[in-house]
């Protein structure tokens, strides 16, 4: 070191701060004068810098202070104030040995400083304390510092020295902190590496080593690409860069690549940061690495855990939204397809779908299946030939020997991949890696086949996509056989149904009947509606049209039960609310478990709640006279009918709704009206104006204005409503039925009223047979003639007042003989010895048809005879009398 002039030193702009910053006060003054050129002397290659890097000085605190002859500072620099907290107008001129030393080593102190003075170098530590009122926030503290005294001479050639200190408190922390560091570094249970700024390792931990193989000084030098693929390694490049130009640093960048003398593929978690020298300049990045295999295997683990279940949460809401069989299966694969495989099928048995609980094969899995749905995410790529899916819809079966064969067999799963067998082979063929066969169980029964396959490039399938795929298929079988069960039950119901309903275009005297019957949906249970048109005595007409409430097989018996009841009842001619009245006392039986027998009524109400809903139902009850042309009705909560009159817009019919049938406790209303020729009647049901879309009324009113609207042809009519409304909902069955009034023409009634005498007998022999030979009927003559007789003969003794003879001419012939007696006539079986009984057998015998029914005023006698047909000649009257005997 030069020698250093006797005098203050000073902080000085741009010098001061470089001797402040520098490694020492004397070299630190000359490089850092503003106004120096740059040093004379300096050797080639030479570089002068106020602070080079990893320079002691950063970390140490240095300080250096001169003595001049005389024992006492002449010279203090700006590191010595930093350190000793004493500025140097305060410091020069004083005796160090007083100003610093405690007393109790002063002596020694002064011993030392003559020795020094007398020209010998000394070393070593030295306690010290400030001085009290030195202006430091430190006076009074006491320190050890290790000092170096160099001798030097003056401008005159007197001894002086130069001291250098330094504080070894910060020694000794750097000590400190260097154990430290080692210890992190060295015993880290992770890998750590040092790099510098050239991105080149420049120091590696135990542990890297051990994982990378080598020892530790092995690895300094290398980079990145050293020890991971090139792709990874280029990543961790780009982040080293990152980190060392913005000192940003990295959190938990994940690498993967294989370890050293391992093909497996490791997972690490690496953490990257800048270090700084103590300016705080960057000299590196430092690099923490985590192996995080075991980690990253449980958290795929559990990512594939949380698909499975996530997969799972899917199928139970998608699956079995609906109870038509191909939505179903397609459903399943909608599921599947991304999110488990990439192809999948489903394969159902032919027998099964077509209502074959037993189909031939069934048990060796060699029966025929039919290909229901089929779904793809690479639809686009081509299939080798021989390796092409089925179509949908496609028909087929599998080998005896093949693997799905041996699934359907077994009722266990199959993994088919491509080295099993030549079948397999076919199967996995081309694009498919793996499938995965699948047989579906639901109830002990195998239903059909799912395929889930994965192509070449996906992860192959595992024991828990195995689990998986039989867990899917299990749901989604038993939601396919319930739409299977449901079609077969729907099926059968639609079957009874529609047995039930009048078979071909029904007939009516004196009306034109169309009518039209909609199911609904097959994902909609088969309902309780009906309608019939039955012919009643008189040339006269019963109209029904009916709704059970409740849907499925049920409501079809409980429908069919309702209409024969209502056939049978019609058949007692009675008036239209005494057959409702009669209707829902039959109801009510049906609804009860114990029958309708119940004697009270507290009992009844007692009965099953869950029955008697099922066995409610509405209906409207509706008689035609083709000769008045009156029709009187009778309604059970039904909605009411609609009367279209000539040149009139439509208008629905005030009838009172009673309560449904099966309710009981109020009686019904008959209502007459008057129907002129030519006008249009229709009966229908809810299904018809009602659905989720469009409310009741609304339904009503768009009703009312189609038939306004309507073509004269009464086929066309009921077309015209069901495109005009909204019947394509499904939601309920539609029945419809409508009648155009044709009325019996006058000359086609033939009406007397005769006394209550014998000569009337004579004359209703008379009146008949002149209206037959009116009506070109000559050939029935004699037969009438006979029966008129037996039936005025009867009114004469056995009844009261006037009779009334009619004849009516439609389809058929019907005589009517009217009287005011109420005594039903009953036919007894005559012995062979009695002379007479025998009037209503003969009856019966030359008929087509006779019976009575109730009037307001009294009964009435009829009997029906067919019309000639062809030389057809009808029964000898003769000849029927004598089979009598």
């Amino acid at each position: 070191m030069s020698e250093i002039p006797a005098k203050t030193t000073e902080p000085n702009g741009t010098s001061g701060d470089a001797t402040a910053e520098g490694s020492g006060d004397g070299m630190a003054d000359e490089p850092g004068d503003a106004g120096a050129e740059g040093p004379a002397e300096a050797m080639p290659g030479e570089i002068w810098q106020s602070n080079p890097p990893g320079s002691i000085y950063d970390y140490i605190k240095v300080a250096s202070f001169s003595i001049g002859a005389d024992g006492l500072v002449d010279q203090w620099s700006v590191r010595a104030e930093r350190l000793f907290g004493v500025a140097a107008r305060e410091a020069v001129g004083k005796d160090p040995i007083e100003a610093f030393v405690p007393p109790e080593l002063r002596a020694g102190g002064h011993r030392k400083m003559a020795e020094i003075l007398d020209g010998r170098e000394w070393t070593g530590v030295v306690p010290f304390r400030l001085p009290e009122g030195s202006g430091s926030e430190e006076c009074g503290t006491e320190g050890i510092a290790e000092v170096y005294v160099m001798p030097t001479e003056t401008e005159d050639g007197e001894r002086a020295a130069v001291c250098v200190v330094v504080d070894v408190r910060a020694l000794r922390q750097i000590e400190t902190d260097l154990a430290a560091s080692q210890a992190i570094f060295g015993q880290s249970p992770f890998g750590f590496l040092l790099f510098g700024p050239d991105l080149k390792v420049q120091r590696a931990n135990r542990r890297f080593a051990d994982v990378f193989g080598g020892g530790v000084e092995d690895h300094r030098g290398r980079t990145v690409h050293d020890y991971l693929p090139r792709h990874e390694a280029d990543r961790m490049s780009a982040a080293l860069k990152r980190v060392l130009e913005t000192g940003d640093s990295v959190t938990d960048m994940q690498i993967v690549g294989p370890a050293p003398g391992s093909s497996d593929r490791r997972h690490w978690s690496i953490n990257l940061y800048r270090v700084h020298s103590g300016t705080g300049r960057p000299i590196g990045v430092a690099g923490l690495g985590t192996d995080v295999t075991r980690r990253h295997a449980a958290a795929r683990e559990a990512a594939h855990a949380r698909r499975n279940l996530a997969l799972l949460n899917e199928a139970g809401a998608r699956i079995g939204n609906s109870l038509d069989l191909e939505t179903t299966a397609r459903e399943l694969l909608d599921v599947a397809v991304p999110g488990f495989c990439d192809l999948a099928s489903v394969d159902l048995y032919q027998g099964l779908l077509d209502g074959d609980e037993t189909p031939p094969g069934l048990a060796d899995g060699s029966a025929e299946l039919r290909r229901v749905a089929f779904a793809s995410a690479v639809a686009d790529a081509p299939f080798p030939a021989g390796t092409a899916p089925v179509d949908v819809g496609a028909v087929h079966r599998y080998a005896f020997t093949s693997p799905c064969a041996d699934a359907l067999r077994t009722a266990r799963p199959r993994l088919l991949t491509a080295g099993d067998d030549a079948s397999a082979s076919r199967l996995t063929g081309g694009l498919i890696q793996s499938t995965l066969a699948v047989p579906m169980v639901a109830h002990d029964t195998v239903v059909g086949l799912a395929q889930f396959s994965r192509t070449k490039g996906s992860e192959p399938f595992g024991e828990r996509d195995r689990a998986l795929a039989v867990e899917l298929a299990a749901r989604a079988a038993v939601c396919i056989d319930n739409a299977r069960l449901y079609r077969r039950e729907h099926e059968r119901a639609l079957i009874l149904q529609r047995s039930l309903l009048p078979p071909g275009d029904p007939e009516a005297s004196g009306l034109d009947i169309a009518c039209r019957y909609l199911p609904g949906n097959a994902a909609t249970e088969v309902g309780g509606d009906w309608f019939d048109v039955i012919e009643l005595p008189g040339h006269r007409t019963a109209l029904v049209v009916g709704d059970v409430m409740g849907r499925g097989l049920r409501a079809a018996v409980a429908m069919g039960e309702l209409r024969t009841a209502v056939r049978t009842l019609a058949l007692l001619d009675l008036e239209p609310a005494e057959v409702l009245s009669a209707l829902d006392e039959i109801a009510r039986g049906l609804g009860n478990p114990a029958g309708p027998q119940q004697p009270t009524r507290t009992a009844r109400k007692a009965a099953d709640a869950d029955l008697s809903e099922v066995y409610l139902a509405t209906c409207v009850y509706a008689v035609y006279d083709a000769v008045t042309r009156r029709c009187t009705f009778a309604n059970a909560g039904h909605l009411p009918p609609v009367l279209v009159e000539p040149g009139e817009s439509a208008l629905m019919l005030d009838v009172p709704p009673g309560m449904p049938l099966g309710v009981g406790g109020e009686p019904f209303e008959d209502v007459e009206v008057d129907l002129p020729e030519g006008a249009l009647l229709a009966l229908y049901t809810d299904g018809l104006v009602e659905s989720r879309d469009h409310p009741l009324d609304e339904g009503l009113n768009a009703f009312v204005r189609a038939l306004s609207d309507a073509p004269p042809v009464l086929e066309d009519v009921c077309d015209h409503v069901l495109n005009t409304l909204d019947t394509h909902h499904g939601e309920d069955d539609i029945a419809l039925l409508m009648a155009r009034v044709e009325g019996l023409p006058a000359e086609h009634v033939g009406d007397w009223t005769l006394p209550r005498d014998l000569k009337s007998v004579g004359r209703a022999r008379e009146l008949a047979c002149e209206q037959l030979r009116a009506w070109d009927l000559d050939r029935l003559c004699d037969t009438a003639e006979l029966l008129v007789s037996e039936l005025v003969t009867n009114a004469l003794r056995y009844g009261e007042g006037d009779i009334r003879l009619r004849l009516l001419l439609d389809r058929t012939l019907v005589c009517e003989v009217w009287d005011g007696g109420f005594v039903q006539p009953r036919r007894r079986r005559a012995r062979d010895t009695d002379e007479g009984g025998r009037g209503l057998q003969l009856v019966g015998l030359l008929s087509a048809a006779w019976g009575s029914r109730k009037t307001p005023h009294g009964k009435t006698v009829w009997f029906e005879m067919a019309l000639p047909d062809g030389d057809a000649e009808p029964m000898d009257a003769a000849e029927a009398l004598l089979s009598l005997f």
